[in-house]
């Protein structure tokens, strides 16, 4: 007897190995495995939902006609999944700066500082930003992309989680941001003058880059810009390629190209009234044309070929469409962090109030790149507020409708000091610390901080918290919509707006107002989107919608988006 139970006992201790096999084997075999260290905050949103609260008296407005930007005050993971809600697929860009875990505490784990001395250091970093990185994804519109700025320290474990998260097929590229060319006082070893952007794309086979000129030294190898910035001309004559480009060793590059009188038309023949041009430098040496003959005529027939008469000779040069790749190695001196991110934001500011901000070039170029006129922008460890800064900068360059979104916390009142207070000066002006008036570039903000309903358990929610939420929910259903502008609210609904439409809530179960709001809406005659309280989905859509009003149901959209992300 004892016997069978031993050999019972063995088989049964076999048959679990050989699943513990199994699960191992069916493991990935290359990727980011770490110490998952529970973070207070995800861990309080199994109870609790995040809303938001506007504070309306930080509200700024320069132009009625033109969309808000949003600054929103709380930690980011409840801003996320506020975001979840309201801005689902629709970022088009979101750039990040997150803490570079370099053990000076320049960060909090669960209230507490981070140090070297601390040896889940890396764990927690690494549980952090994926907590964060997978609410951001959902965000992305299928043509999105993100930038994540980041030092060596977190370098290689923040490509993996980057991967694992975006997909590795979804990998853009790895860019060098050369910030301090000086280096940095004090280095062993190595004297680290640069930084790293990660960028990943929600889904490649939609992403694009914009085709625009970034380099200083691109620019010095072409000769000007057109005002549009649609090509830029290069020197027809080939001015490099070594031997090849002198008439000695490739004779058939030096040949007679006829330029018309007003420069508009090029042959290889001689034609009465054209000009003989050939490929000599200004100072007299012989060289060879880029092309041979009929690949010159087919860029004339493609019109990339332009002729301009300079100290009194012709010169031919190549419209050189906007189709370059973007160099991944950055090193623009307006890229300097001290120069055109600390310098910067004294002037704003009047003080220094942050350490180590992001160059606005930088960030003007990074929009530059990756964002159309009317794309929206988040950025959610916003910190001094460079992104939105960019943002209005851009804007104001090229007449721009962005939008931007902007997380942080108000540890030591940077939210409030420092976020804040540079963006309301960029957009209504301020005085240097010369005492210099700087004109403000104008723009819209309204101003969220992030609060919690305590709905006891995420899994299944009372009727009274579903009441609950659907009371504090008004502020994030008008972000979800763009009608930032309350204009009504009483016991029983609340009204926001902007020039276009008009989004109202009503409140209870007791629906003896409902038809009254209604009517409200009708004669203002304006689009409209009404959610109504209801236990289910779908119960007044067909009772109530209009040709101006569409009917949405609240809270069970939202309930199911905080359980949706608290599966993650």
């Amino acid at each position: 007897m004892s016997h069978n139970n031993s050999e019972k006992e063995l088989l049964a201790h076999i048959s679990d190995l050989e699943k513990q096999v199994k699960v191992l084997k069916d493991r990935k075999k290359f990727g980011l495995v770490w110490e998952d260290k529970p973070e207070d905050v995800v861990l309080q949103c199994e109870t609790n939902v995040p809303i938001l609260r506007e504070i309306k008296n930080r509200k700024l407005v320069s132009d009625n006609h033109i969309h808000s930007n949003i600054l929103v005050e709380g930690d980011n993971y409840h801003s996320l999944s506020v975001l979840n809600y309201t801005h689902k697929s629709k970022i088009d860009l979101i750039y990040i700066d997150p803490p570079y875990n370099t053990g000076a505490t320049d960060w909090r784990y669960n209230n507490d500082y981070v140090d070297s001395n601390d040896q889940w250091r890396h764990s927690k970093w690494i549980s952090l930003m994926r907590n964060r990185l997978s609410l951001a994804k959902n965000l992305l519109s299928e043509r999105g992309i993100i930038y994540c700025a980041i030092d060596h320290y977190e370098l290689f474990t923040l490509g993996l989680l980057c991967d694992e998260i975006f997909g590795e097929s979804n990998r853009l590229g790895v860019i060098t941001v050369i910030h301090k060319p000086e280096g940095r006082q004090f280095a062993n070893f190595f004297s680290p003058s640069n930084e790293f952007m990660l960028v990943y794309a929600k889904n490649k086979a939609y992403a694009s880059l914009n085709q625009v000129i970034l380099d200083d030294e691109q620019k010095e190898r072409f000769s000007e810009f057109d005002d549009k910035g649609s090509y830029y001309l290069k020197n027809f004559i080939r001015l490099t390629d070594g031997k090849y480009s002198l008439r000695e060793n490739a004779p058939d590059g030096f040949y007679p190209i006829y330029v018309s009188e007003d420069l508009g038309s090029f042959s290889l023949e001689n034609k009465k009234g054209y000009l003989e041009v050939y490929p000599i430098t200004d100072r007299g040496v012989e060289r060879t044309w880029k092309t041979y003959g009929d690949t010159f005529m087919k860029k004339v027939d493609e019109g990339n070929i332009i002729a301009k008469s300079e100290n009194g000779k012709i010169n031919i040069y190549e419209k050189l469409r906007e189709d370059q790749v973007i160099k991944t190695h950055w090193n623009k001196k307006e890229y300097h962090a001290y120069h055109y991110g600390t310098k910067i934001i004294e002037e704003i500011l009047g003080v220094k109030k942050f350490d180590f901000p992001k160059s606005l070039n930088l960030l003007i170029d990074v929009l530059k790149l990756s964002t159309q006129k009317d794309s929206t922008v988040l950025d959610f460890f916003a910190g001094s507020g460079t992104t939105g800064h960019a943002v209005l900068e851009l804007n104001k360059q090229d007449g721009g409708n962005r939008r931007f979104i902007l997380c942080t916390n108000n540890e030591n009142q940077i939210a409030e000091e420092v976020t804040y207070e540079r963006i309301k000066r960029v957009i209504k002006g301020y005085k240097n610390k010369k005492g210099e008036k700087v004109e403000g570039l104008g723009g819209n903000l309204s101003y969220y901080k992030t609060d919690v309903v305590d709905i006891e358990r995420l899994q299944r929610i009372s009727d009274e918290s579903k009441i609950k939420i659907t009371y504090q929910a008004g502020e994030m259903i008008a972000i979800r919509e763009n009608t930032l502008n309350e204009y009504d609210k009483n016991d029983w609904w609340q009204i926001f707006e902007n020039e276009e439409k008009k989004t109202a809530i009503y409140f209870k179960e007791d629906k003896s107002k409902l038809p009254e709001l209604v009517k409200l809406l009708e004669k203002e005659n304006k689009p409209t989107v009404l959610y109504i309280f209801g236990w289910g989905k779908n119960e007044y859509k067909n009772e109530y919608s209009t040709k101006n009003i569409k009917v949405e149901d609240i809270p069970e959209p939202i309930i199911e988006v905080y359980k949706e992300i608290n599966r993650i």
